[in-house]
Parts: structure tokens; C-alpha cells; sequence
């Protein structure tokens, strides 16, 4: 008898800024979900695949759970929380700390009413000392029913081996969902999408970036296998698009060619990358605008 392949859904939430998006794009190996340091990064569900001889882990990337205060908000509450119920393990991230807030308390009643398996994941190790993890590690281990707590650092990947290894633990035998080669079920205009928003994010200052939107309008590949993409940031106010667009266009030419070379490394591919701005006053509030954006409520 060879060995049993086993195969699973595993969800990542937290609050935001935690290191989700960081600790699922180093667990693949490969960059598919934005990051910045601004909260609220990851707006959409982003479906990401680990595969190894021992089966397939598909991981989803979700927006983390906030007090919404718009309707945006509520939609990427939404997807967080929905997808608790479409899982086989849970991954909940927090920071070392010993000070339980509103926010963490929120995400533990909600963990409270599954029966799913929590793995409690203690994320930035790399920047206390032990004992502060020990601490992290006695202060939450009543909170919850974990099956788990494992301390690591996304971005260092220390412990990431451990994680993965314990989650196939609570995976069920099960079919390979996709190929080996595949690390994303997203479309290549989303994930480009994503990156030119993220160029914004940590390009632009606080004040903007939770107002934008990227559509990609137009994206062909040519003979010779390079790619036109003509892409719109979508702001909510004319002086957010000055600023956008920046004195003589440099800022917009700065977001531009830092989004270019990553969508370049990750299409392997030759890219002529062309931006405009827009401004749709308060399209986070409007469920036409973001259904248009890719944010649509009945999707969830």
C-alpha cells in the first residue's frame, strides 16, 4: 500500500496587518497575495496551493476582521468570516503580546461557534525575546480551543516546516485538487490588479490608499509574447488624484514601473504597463462601483 495522500482547505485570519498575506506567500514559495505595513491589505478571498508527497494544502487568504465602516468593510468582514465554515483547518495569526483586545476577543467568540480545528499561529517571533513568546503562549491557550499553538516567523520562514507539517495532521485523505505546478487559482489580471495597488500602498501616504481600486482594462499579449496591459486606479477624491498622479507624473510613473518588474517576475514575461487615474466619489459605499471593482456581496 503506498502512502495516504491527503488534501484540505485551510483558511488564514486574524486582524489586519498580522502577517497573513506574508506567511501564505512564503508557506507556497511564491508571491501571490499583496503586503504592505497599512492594515486591510488583502481585500478579496485569494486562493492559494502548497503541494508535496504528502498532498495538497489549499490556502485561503482572507481580508482580516475589523470594525467595518463602510460597505467595503463589511464585505471583506463578510469573506473572512464565511469562509471559517468552508474549511477543514484554521489558522488564526496573532502577535506576540500578552494583552488580549476587543479585536482578537471578537475573532475568539466567532472561533467559539466552529467546530473546525484552530491552530493558533504566534507570527513575528523574529522580533521578541523567548520569553515574551512563552508569555503569548500561556496568555492564549485558554481562549480558544486549539488543537495547537506554534510561534513562527513569516518573514524569516522559521518554524513554517513545523506549521505545514501539523496541518497535514488534520487534513482528510483526500483527491489533488490541482496539478503541481499550480500555486493560484487567481486570474493573472487580478494578481496584476493587486500588484499596482499594492505599489500605491507603499508608495503613497496613509491618507490615500484605503480609497483606491485597480481595474485592469485592457490586457493582450503580442506575437513575440510580451503583454500590453492598460490599467485604471480608481480614487475617491481630485485631490487624491493629484497625488496619485504626482508632480510632472512621477509618482504615477514611480507606482508604474515598481508594478511592471514584479508583474514581469511573476508572468516571466516582457510587460508594457500603461496607468490612468479616475475618481469615483465614495465608491466604497456604492454596490455598483464595487461589484465593478470585484467586490461583489453576492458572491460570498
Amino acid at each position: 500500500m503506498g502512502k495516504s495522500f491527503k488534501s484540505g482547505f485551510v483558511t488564514l485570519i486574524g486582524r489586519p496587518n498580522v502577517g497573513k498575506s506574508t506567511l501564505m506567500n512564503h508557506l507556497i514559495g511564491q508571491k501571490i497575495a499583496i503586503t504592505s505595513e497599512k492594515p486591510q491589505t488583502t481585500r478579496n478571498r485569494i486562493q492559494t496551493v502548497y503541494t508535496d508527497e504528502r498532498g495538497q494544502i489549499i490556502f485561503l487568504d482572507t481580508p482580516g476582521i475589523h470594525k467595518a465602516k463602510n460597505r467595503l468593510g463589511e464585505y471583506m468582514v463578510s469573506v473572512a468570516e464565511h469562509t471559517l465554515k468552508e474549511v477543514d483547518v484554521i489558522l488564526w495569526l496573532v502577535e506576540p503580546g500578552t494583552y488580549i483586545g476587543a479585536g482578537e476577543q471578537h475573532i475568539a467568540k466567532i472561533l467559539g461557534r466552529v467546530k473546525t480545528p484552530v491552530i493558533l499561529v504566534i507570527n513575528k517571533i523574529d522580533t521578541v525575546k523567548k520569553e515574551e513568546i512563552l508569555k503569548t503562549m500561556d496568555a492564549y491557550k485558554d481562549v480558544c480551543r486549539f488543537q495547537e499553538i506554534i510561534p513562527v516567523s513569516a518573514l524569516r520562514k522559521t518554524n513554517t516546516d513545523t506549521l505545514i507539517h501539523s496541518i497535514f495532521q488534520y487534513l482528510p485523505e483526500g483527491p489533488k485538487y490541482y496539478d503541481e505546478d499550480t500555486v493560484t487559482d487567481q486570474p493573472m489580471r487580478q494578481i496584476a490588479a493587486e500588484l499596482i495597488r499594492e505599489k500605491a500602498l507603499r508608495l503613497m501616504s496613509d491618507e490615500i490608499p484605503h480609497g483606491i481600486a485597480v481595474l485592469i482594462e485592457r490586457m493582450t499579449e503580442r506575437e513575440n509574447g510580451m503583454f500590453d496591459i492598460e490599467a485604471t486606479i480608481v480614487c475617491e477624491r481630485e485631490s487624491h488624484k493629484g497625488m496619485i498622479i504626482g508632480k510632472g507624473g512621477q509618482m504615477l510613473k514611480k507606482i508604474g514601473t515598481a508594478a511592471r518588474i514584479e508583474i514581469e517576475n511573476l508572468m516571466d514575461a516582457k510587460v508594457n504597463l500603461k496607468l490612468w487615474v479616475k475618481v469615483r466619489k465614495e465608491w466604497r459605499d456604492s454596490e455598483l462601483y464595487m461589484k465593478n471593482y470585484g467586490y461583489n456581496m453576492k458572491d460570498i
